[in-house]
């Protein structure tokens, strides 16, 4: 289940949010009834991350051997390819 709470959820029941963090889900915070942010573990935001960061030193390691170059559009479409399994 989604866990949306007040941003003062997280001074005034820090507990719970961190109980709900640790076991994997994310809390959404609204402050005034309009999003403001999102708490996640440690771990879950590490595997965000890491991910990002080993594609990107993968895409500098491949711009380092090859004078190929994409355009926006075509970097953008191969991403939304992989993100829609097509």
């Amino acid at each position: 289940m989604i866990q949306i709470r007040p941003v003062s959820d997280l001074r005034n029941k820090f507990a719970e949010i961190e109980m709900l963090v640790n076991e994997g889900q994310p809390v959404y915070l609204t402050k005034n009834g309009y999003g403001a942010m999102v708490v996640l573990s440690l771990e879950e935001y590490a595997s965000l991350v890491d991910n990002v960061e080993m594609k990107l030193d993968e895409a500098d390691k491949i711009a380092e051997t090859t004078e190929e170059r994409l355009s926006h559009d075509d970097v953008f479409r191969n991403v939304r390819s992989v993100i829609h399994g097509k």
